[in-house]
């Protein structure tokens, strides 16, 4: 059976979230209808072995997502493509969503991205939370740690990821363009570890400014350096 859904997942040192994404993934897996691609960049963590452990294949690429993306993508055949962090676990009804939105023709030219939700009880998620959903209505730029659901032939009449070390999510949905990226009717449930290791003020402002630099026309090799990666 050829599969309908690629998922691609980029990780590095990965292990400590892999496993409950590819566990929630995995339920897509049955039958052959979806496949998990794995795409990694030299983790010394385990992260192959999860990955392997959880059903998905395994593909080594350069560092830097846009190079990870890019490959997993390659990797597969299914005429659909999910792309997803490894720390961000879809939530229940997510696999209805995308069957629903895969469905419809005219959405051959349109992508699908999920809501934002942090996996964490604190009230100051709610405020990036919401930040998010704001700026995905106003300008229409989802983050990859939402999720990215995309026909496969969009995605390669449109360049697909490009080998950026930062910024490569808003470089694609830009090429997709605001009018046809659409919210699916499920919870992209993503890691809070981070914003609670850099703040839930700073770590925002830093996204923000990081945005900003490069929709001025800093070179994302600049802003990767700024934002510390």
């Amino acid at each position: 059976m050829t599969p309908a859904l690629d998922v691609v997942i980029p990780t590095l040192n990965s292990a400590p979230f892999l496993a409950r994404t590819l566990a929630a993934v995995g339920a897509g897996a049955a039958g052959g209808v979806t496949t998990i691609t794995v795409c990694d960049a030299g983790s010394q963590d385990g992260t192959a072995a999860i990955a392997r452990h959880g059903g998905a294949a395994v593909v080594n690429a350069a560092a830097g997502r846009g190079h990870q993306l890019a490959a997993g993508a390659a990797a597969g055949t299914a005429p659909w493509l999910f792309f997803l962090h490894a720390d961000t676990v879809p939530g229940p009804g997510w696999l209805d969503a995308v069957w629903n939105f895969t469905s419809a023709p005219a959405n051959a030219r349109r992508a699908g991205y999920l809501r934002l939700r942090f996996d964490t009880h604190d009230p100051r998620a709610r405020r990036v939370e919401r930040l998010a959903a704001w700026r995905c209505r106003i300008f229409g730029l989802p983050y990859g740690d939402q999720g990215l659901l995309i026909a496969r032939a969009f995605y390669e009449g449109l360049g697909g990821f490009r080998p950026l070390p930062l910024m490569e999510d808003v470089d694609l949905v830009r090429r997709i363009g605001r009018r046809n990226l659409v919210l699916l009717d499920a919870d992209a449930v993503t890691s809070a570890a981070r914003y609670e290791r850099d703040g839930w003020l700073r770590r925002p402002l830093r996204n923000l400014s990081c945005l900003a630099l490069y929709l001025l026309g800093l070179s994302p090799r600049l802003v990767a350096r700024l934002y510390g990666r």
